[in-house]
C-alpha cells in the first residue's frame, strides 16, 4: 500500500504564489503517473495537471501559464508551483498516484486565496 502525504497548503493573498508538495511512501510511484486534483467547496473533484513518468505534462486550461507540476523520482516527491493565485483557486488540494488499476490518493491540503 502507496501512501501519500501532501504539505504546502495555506492562506495566501491574490496573486501570490505556493508550492504544494507530496511524498509518497515508496520508490515504486515512480513508474506512476502523477496528478494533482482539488476540490472547491460545493463543487466536483476536477484534475489540476498531470505528470507521466517520463515527464509529460498536462494542465486544465485554468491554470496553464501559471502552475507547474513538477516531480523528483529520486526523493519519491511531486510538486506543483502556484503562482498568481486567484480566489477561484481556493480548494482542497490532493495528490495521486495512479498506475493501470491502481490508484491511490493523499488526504489533502487546504489553499485558500483571499482577494
Amino acid at each position: 500500500q502507496v501512501q501519500l502525504v501532501e504539505s504546502g497548503g495555506g492562506l495566501v493573498q491574490a496573486g501570490g504564489s505556493l508550492r504544494l508538495s507530496c511524498a509518497a511512501s515508496q520508490s515504486i510511484i515512480n513508474f506512476y503517473t502523477r496528478s494533482w486534483y482539488r476540490q472547491a467547496p460545493g463543487k466536483q473533484r476536477e484534475l489540476v495537471a498531470t505528470i507521466t513518468r517520463d515527464g509529460n505534462t498536462n494542465y486544465t486550461e485554468s491554470v496553464k501559464g501559471r502552475f507547474t507540476i513538477s516531480r523528483d523520482n529520486a526523493k519519491n516527491m511531486v510538486y506543483l508551483q502556484m503562482t498568481s493565485l486567484r480566489p477561484e483557486d481556493t480548494a482542497v488540494y490532493y495528490c495521486n498516484a495512479k498506475l493501470a488499476r491502481l490508484d491511490y490518493w493523499g488526504e489533502g491540503t487546504l489553499v485558500t486565496v483571499s482577494s
